[in-house]
């Protein structure tokens, strides 16, 4: 049975610099046996966020790849602050949020680009939890999808 940290090596896809609180809160904290991941971005592998508005300025399709790059950033912050992906057992909780139009009815299948991603890592039982999808008139410097998660560690 493979290790996450190995899953998402055969995933072939690049981590994002870990990214920096853009205000007063911490980006990763640890609770007992859990793991609470505030809200990120898509942090694309340059640093800089990835803008624009699901199916405005970005497609289906181009908003559910900016759903997997927060989930690569959300990756990112785990490494940084636990070391190893490994030390994740699961996924409990992803709360997604997707900057559309109120007459966008897509937002599942926007951050199934995350959720699939989280899968790929800790396989379809554990790295999948409980999911929340839903639409916002804006989000912080106008990127088009911002998510947060919760974490059991082993």
């Amino acid at each position: 049975m493979s290790t996450p940290e190995e899953n998402f090596a055969k995933l072939g896809l690049n981590l994002p610099p870990a990214p920096k609180p853009i205000g007063v809160y911490k980006p990763l904290l640890v609770d007992g046996n859990h793991c609470f991941v505030s809200g990120h971005g898509p942090l694309q592998d340059n640093g800089i966020l990835q803008i624009g508005r699901v199916g405005v300025t970005l497609s289906l399709e181009e908003g559910k790849l900016a759903a997997r790059q927060v989930g690569l950033a959300i990756l990112s912050t785990i490494k940084a602050n636990l070391g190893s992906l490994d030390k994740v057992k699961r996924v409990v909780k992803v709360l997604g949020m997707v900057s559309c139009n109120n007459d966008f009815e897509k937002h599942p299948y926007i951050i199934n680009g995350c959720s699939e991603l989280f899968a790929a890592v800790w396989g379809p039982d554990n790295g999948v939890g409980v999911r929340s999808a839903v639409g916002m008139g804006s989000l912080p410097g106008n990127i088009p999808v911002e998510i947060e998660a919760m974490f059991e560690l082993i």
